[in-house]
């Protein structure tokens, strides 16, 4: 299936600000980019990449001041079948390969020690993707997608006790509870085709039957429809735009179809 994405954030900045962007597109196995762009217009330094930062994703360094206008347009190529994680099984930890020990943990957002007692109890007659699956219609079907509910500083177990929440939160929640029983959990900034309302989207990502599966818990999108930008331990590591200062967000706008 071809995707094609067009991303434009349009912001102010009061004086010279470091801006840390993470827009573009990986490539991977299961989404080929066929071409993409990315520009920053107005009073800003030129784009530097920053690589080897430890965590996954193409990311770019600017300093911008004034008006400045974020522009992303590409097209990627994806290759993926639905989701089915079913019947999957997830190996003892010790037999886990190493890339997914980290996500075992818990994390700023993703308090899995927290929520490990109500994991365990609720969903412990489940194993493997039966138990993610479980876990993930579970929260579908108790929580309320409310925007505004939610900011920058609320984690799993606020969203867990809340009920309420958007993709960001419903995705923190299924990982703490992913981790709390052992399955290896990240989160996942994608394109997404189609989403109501257009915008970045976070889902997850769990480690079964030897690779990473797709999931979104909060039923936005098709998990064979997305296309990965970064992915991480929670919202710390995969935030699209990252300001290290004061800025205005004067306008926004993310339009992803699939051809």
């Amino acid at each position: 299936m071809r995707v094609t994405i067009a991303a434009e954030l349009d912001y102010f900045f009061a004086e010279p600000t470091d801006v840390l962007l993470a827009v573009e597109a990986i490539p991977m196995p299961d989404q080929r980019l066929v071409r993409d762009r990315l520009t920053v217009r107005g009073k800003s330094s030129p784009l530097r990449t920053f690589e080897e930062h430890g965590t996954p994703g193409r990311r770019q360094w600017t300093e911008s001041e004034g008006e400045t206008r974020i522009r992303y347009e590409a097209e990627v190529i994806v290759e993926r079948q639905p989701l089915a994680i079913a019947g999957l099984c997830v190996p003892p930890r010790r037999e886990l390969p190493p890339e997914a020990i980290s996500y075992l943990f818990p994390s700023r957002y993703c308090e899995s020690d927290r929520l490990e007692t109500y994991a365990s109890r609720k969903f412990g007659n489940a194993t493997g993707g039966d138990l993610i699956l479980e876990m993930s219609n579970w929260i579908y079907e108790h929580f309320e997608y409310v925007p505004g509910v939610s900011d920058a500083t609320t984690t799993a177990t606020d969203s867990f006790l809340q009920r309420q929440g958007v993709c960001r939160d419903y995705a923190h929640v299924l990982i703490a509870f992913a981790r709390a029983v052992g399955v290896p959990a990240r989160m996942v900034s994608v394109y997404a085709p189609n989403i109501d309302p257009p915008d970045f989207h976070a889902v997850v990502e769990v480690w079964l039957g030897g690779s990473w599966h797709l999931i979104d818990p909060s039923r936005l999108g098709r998990e064979e429809d997305f296309v990965r930008i970064a992915y991480g331990r929670d919202a710390t590591d995969i935030s699209f735009m990252t300001i290290f200062g004061q800025a205005q967000l004067q306008s926004q706008s993310v339009n992803v179809t699939a051809v």
